[in-house]
């Protein structure tokens, strides 16, 4: 073999290495409120957008509020994009127990065919969150949670069990690569998914043991989903139009679109974020006992977004996203 097919054989099994190693999806496991706002529904759409695309293999969806019908509006969604072997899991003890007040979360239960019909029958979320981070390489998964923290501190609470020999802590320390999260403000204020359920704010905070991503209160605020959505007549029998076509004209904020604060946390835990945002590092100090986070620029481990392009491009792109149809219905 001559020196210049040599070259061309590596530079060639590099290229194909390089692919796909790109190519390779992200183990994402989604956990939601989805319900007292819609922008989970928007995110949920997002994840089943790039999971058709093949850049996301979506292991569970978990409800972190646990209203009557909750998994049932999860498990629609995942059968709506084709996925409903999906599991699904809601919190069986204490939790935050609110729902969606335009009631859009009825409307899709009643319009679009779910095997889920009540909370009962879902799983225990934190055993599912255990039984599946053990069947998964170390360091390969990323959790993105839109919603409160009260399944991710009860999973560092947890024992070893039937799934895993570790504690919590341990299993998610030798399991998740990634959590990215919508919650808080920045560099300092009060944000709702971090003020409903301040113990488990403060203890995962304090004591999750991997790298946290936050996208923050003021990250969201200015992106406005939804309108084209609505507008599109092509679209039909599609439960994401479904929810802001009800949703936008029952608040007056809402009338250039729902603000996205959960799609650009799902769009970064798929994506990442050096397309549109840099990281400022540091740490959420303590969450105080009125919910408000503040932030400590010499801790470790945490960061939150800051925008490197302007908000519309990000919002642009969550319009198209949302307006995805799956490839059969």
């Amino acid at each position: 073999m001559s020196l210049k097919t040599l070259l061309l054989a590596l530079l060639f099994c590099g290229c194909t290495v390089a692919m796909a190693q790109k190519s390779k999806p992200v183990n994402l496991i989604f956990d939601s409120d989805m319900g007292p706002d819609y922008d989970d529904v928007g995110a949920i759409t997002i994840m089943h957008n790039y999971a058709d695309k093949g850049e996301v293999n979506i292991l569970a969806t978990m409800a972190s509020t646990n209203y009557e019908g909750v998994a049932g509006v999860l498990n629609a969604f995942n059968t709506y994009f084709g996925r409903p072997e999906i599991p699904v899991g809601v919190p069986k003890g204490d939790a935050v127990g609110l729902r969606d007040f335009q009631h859009w979360s009825d409307t899709v239960l009643a319009r679009y065919p779910h095997q889920i019909k009540s909370n009962a029958d879902a799983q225990d979320a934190v055993k599912l969150y255990r039984k599946i981070l053990a069947a998964q390489a170390d360091n390969s998964v990323t959790i993105v949670s839109v919603g409160f923290f009260t399944n991710l501190s009860n999973l560092l609470n947890t024992k070893g069990d039937r799934y895993s020999a570790l504690t919590g802590i341990e299993l998610v320390k030798k399991k998740v690569k990634l959590l990215v999260s919508m919650a808080g403000k920045y560099p300092e204020g009060y944000e709702f998914n971090v003020m409903k359920d301040i113990a488990a704010s403060n203890n995962v905070f304090t004591n999750w043991p991997t790298k946290i991503i936050f996208s923050g209160f003021e990250i969201g605020m200015k992106i406005k989903a939804g309108i084209p959505l609505i507008n599109d007549a092509s679209i039909k029998n599609d439960p994401t139009k479904d929810v802001f076509r009800m949703s936008i004209p029952m608040a007056k904020e809402d009338a250039a679109g729902r603000m996205s604060w959960d799609e650009t946390a799902v769009l970064v835990a798929i994506k990442g974020y050096n397309k549109w945002y840099t990281l400022h590092p540091g740490h959420i100090s303590t969450v105080s006992s009125d919910g408000k986070n503040t932030w400590d620029d010499n801790g470790k481990g945490q960061a939150y977004l800051v925008e490197k392009v302007p908000y519309t491009v990000v919002q642009d792109l969550i319009n198209k996203l949302i307006m995805y149809q799956p490839r059969e219905k």
